[in-house]
Formats: C-alpha cells, sequence, structure tokens
C-alpha cells in the first residue's frame, strides 16, 4: 500500500510540474506534441488536436515534449517553425520552463494551507505556541547503534514521559529530557506512544554518543496540531511555503558547494525513491493533514532541485537562454542537446546510485 501511494503522490507531483510547462506553452502559441506521465513504453494514450496524452509504464517521472525545446532542422526553419519554442521570445521561454517550478511551488501552498486548516502536526518551538493543541515532544531521529537505536526507540514515537531516579516528569518537553538524560545516573525510563500503541524502554545514557554531555542518540521536536480558518489558512500557507522553500534552496546550495569541496558523506544525506516511499509511509501512518504537510515539501524540493542550473534540468534550460540574450545569437543546437543529453544520463546514474544505496540501507 506504501509504494502504491508514493506512486501516485510521484505522479501528482509530476502532472502539476509539466502542467505548468503545458499550459504556458499552448497560452503562448507554441506547439506541444506530447503529455506524458512515466517514461516508455506506453500503457496507453490518446491524441487530441495536436498532442499526444500518454500514460507510460515507467512511473518515476514524466514529460512534456515540447516542439523546438531540442532544437532541429525543422523546428528552427520548417513549415511550422513559427511555433517552435526555440524561436518564441527569450521571455517566453524562460516563462516556460519556470513554470513547471512556480506550479510546484503553488501546489506545496495549497497543501500547506489545506493542512493548517484541517489542523497541522509541526514544530511549535519558534512560533505557533500560542494557536498550538495537543502538544508534545516526538523522535525525530534515532542515531546508528546507539542506545536508543538498541532499545527499540523509533522516528516518529511521541514520548509520553521520563523517569530517572527519584525523577519522573509526564507530558515533558524537549529541554525536560535532555534535562534528565545529561544528569541521569541510572538507566532512563521513557514511555512513548507509536501510532495507536503505547510502550516504555530502559535506555542507559552514555558519554561519546554526542560530544560534550551524556546523551541517547535521539533528536528531538516540540509540536503541536495547529489549526486555522479558511482564509489565515491561506496567509500561513504562504508563509511556510516561502520559509520552506528558503531553508530547502539553502540546503541545496550547501550541499553543492560541499560536494565541490569533496566533503565525504554527502550522498547519505540524500533518499531516492525507495527511501521516499519509506518515509510517505511514516508520514501516512500519522494522519491526512501531516501527509499533505510532507507532499509539499516533496513539491518545494521538486521546484528548488529544477531550479539548479544543471544541464537536463529547468534551471540549466534557462542558462542557456540567459547565455543566448547575453551573447546575442543561439547556442547551437548539436552543443544544447548534447549537453541536455549528457546532463539527463548523468542525473539518471545518480539516481540509481542512490536507489541502490536506500536498498542496501533496508538491509542494514
Amino acid at each position: 500500500m506504501t509504494i502504491v501511494l508514493f506512486l501516485i503522490i510521484l505522479a501528482v507531483l509530476v502532472f502539476v510540474h509539466e502542467l505548468g510547462h503545458f499550459v504556458t506553452a499552448k497560452l503562448f502559441g507554441i506547439r506541444v506534441d506530447e503529455f506524458a506521465i512515466g517514461f516508455p513504453p506506453k500503457i496507453f494514450g490518446w491524441k487530441s488536436g495536436e498532442t499526444q496524452y500518454s500514460l507510460n509504464l515507467i512511473p518515476l517521472g514524466g514529460y512534456v515534449k515540447i516542439f523546438g525545446e531540442d532544437p532541429n532542422d525543422e523546428s528552427i526553419s520548417g513549415p511550422d517553425s513559427v511555433r517552435s519554442f526555440v524561436n518564441a521570445k527569450k521571455w517566453k521561454q524562460i516563462v516556460v520552463l519556470l513554470s513547471g517550478i512556480f506550479m510546484n511551488l503553488v501546489f506545496a501552498w495549497l497543501l500547506i494551507s489545506a493542512s493548517f486548516n484541517f489542523g497541522l502536526l509541526t514544530s511549535i518551538e519558534d512560533q505557533y505556541t500560542s494557536n498550538a493543541k495537543n502538544i508534545s515532544v516526538i523522535v525525530l531521529s534515532v542515531m546508528k547503534n546507539s542506545p536508543s537505536e538498541i532499545a527499540g526507540l523509533k522516528e516518529g514515537d511521541k514520548i509520553l514521559a521520563i523517569e530517572s531516579g527519584s525523577k519522573k516528569i509526564t507530558t515533558p518537553l524537549v529541554a525536560d529530557i535532555q534535562n534528565i538524560i545529561e544528569n541521569s545516573k541510572e538507566k532512563i525510563s521513557i514511555e512513548y506512544q507509536r501510532v495507536n500503541a503505547t510502550g516504555t524502554v530502559s535506555i542507559l545514557a552514555k558519554d561519546g554518543v554526542v560530544e560534550g554531555r551524556k546523551a541517547i542518540g535521539i533528536s528531538m521536536a516540540l509540536v503541536g496540531t495547529v489549526r486555522y480558518g479558511f482564509f489565515q489558512s491561506f496567509f500561513e500557507g504562504a508563509k511556510m511555503t516561502a520559509i520552506e522553500t528558503s531553508n530547502i534552496a539553502k540546503g541545496i546550495f550547501d550541499f553543492i558547494v560541499g560536494a565541490f569541496k569533496g566533503q565525504s558523506g554527502l550522498l547519505s544525506q540524500i533518499a531516492g525513491p525507495v527511501g521516499i516511499a519509506g518515509m510517505v509511509g511514516q508520514a501516512s501512518s500519522m494522519g491526512l493533514s501531516y501527509l499533505f504537510g510532507f507532499i509539499a515539501m516533496i513539491s518545494i524540493n521538486l521546484a528548488m532541485l529544477n531550479l539548479v542550473p544543471f544541464p537536463a534540468l529547468d534551471g540549466g534550460r534557462v542558462l542557456f537562454v540567459l547565455i543566448e540574450v547575453v551573447i546575442r545569437r543561439k547556442i547551437k543546437p548539436a552543443i544544447a542537446n548534447w549537453t541536455n543529453m549528457i546532463g539527463f544520463g548523468l542525473l539518471i546514474a545518480l539516481m540509481l546510485f542512490i536507489t541502490y544505496k536506500d536498498i542496501l540501507k533496508l538491509f542494514k
């Protein structure tokens, strides 16, 4: 069921992104030859007007085939070249290329707004405190081979109570938990809730798990359910979308800088389709509102990744258009097409490698 849900989410996100390219190209009178979800072989399709609509077998993406986006002699000087992307005004080309990114951000905004209207489970440490209900501490991550992992704590567990020696706190805050862990001299008892079941683990805090203090190997966040009225949900949704877009863009920039500096372990920070499918399963178990918020984050990530000026990505194609504006002539079609083809090949190779790493993690 988790895999089916992941594939549905992926198809929706790709549809939204490609719809942006499709609609703007049509509005500008640029010919669109195909709108496809997934990669060939084709499952079924139909033709309406000049455009072929296809549903393909490999559900890991999709595309819009815009006449002249990969220029050739026909699109440059053929009978229908006046409707070619390559011959459209530069500002129109840029709008068409960026419209998929724009649609992903709009979609994220709508999802986050809907989540706020339903009641969004979110971090409240920096904001939303006055509007939050059902406040609790949840486990965000568990370090490999840490005391917490050995004891059986998992990501998403809600900490209901913590006890060490004579000190016990129910409905603790993050600071309460950290204080007990750092000052513990014996095993710590943690009561938790996982989905609809509760349990208790016994953990001995150790030095060396993190630098400078005793720890059990978890990161935590204070979360609560935040709900707004219909109109305020859209305003708060826009604010959160802007904040998360900025954070994700900064994260991608830092990753690229780190890659150029040769920092090790960067690929371990990336999740491929298998890893994201697992996260979708966890998000869906926490309710529809949380799942919507999670999908919104994927949509923003997709938008920001496509903005990277790398060949085959929308950002790379925009870079080519800007170069043509500066040099005041078209880049040779063979150079543009080969560069994008190589870029696409590298992206596929990277995705396969990350997927391989994700699969290996399942057996560790």
